[in-house]
């Protein structure tokens, strides 16, 4: 298995996959990311960040039967694995840690006179 940092973008797509479930596969997953982040992305960068979590040991896959929707071709589904679980979760962890520790900016006490 790979080191387990997990890249800003990397936590983005692991946490679509999740919103996702089902239909976590590498083109929903861009228009997901283009829709929530509000910023356009390539399926290459997908498949990219999907092949270090999978190198990681973050994501499973498994190919999904042919549909005549898609042409007869298949499509790779993926899901979060209990190591990507963690790592979300230490992820956010430590985020909320550091936001706690800047007073101006910690939830709850969110000053707007920025």
């Amino acid at each position: 298995m790979k080191g387990t940092h997990l890249g800003e973008f990397e936590e983005i797509i692991l946490l679509l996959i999740g919103v996702l479930k089902e239909n976590a596969y590498g083109l929903a997953l861009v228009d997901a990311f283009e829709k929530q982040a509000g910023r356009r992305v390539a399926i290459g960068a997908v498949h990219s960040a999907l092949s270090r979590l999978g190198e990681k040991g973050f994501v499973d896959s498994e190919m999904t039967g042919a549909t005549a929707e898609r042409g007869g071709r298949r499509k790779r589904v993926f899901t979060i694995t209990a190591a990507g679980k963690r790592a979300l979760l230490n992820a956010r962890d430590l985020r909320v840690s550091l936001w706690q520790q800047i007073p101006d900016l910690a939830v709850g006490r969110l000053s707007f006179d920025v």
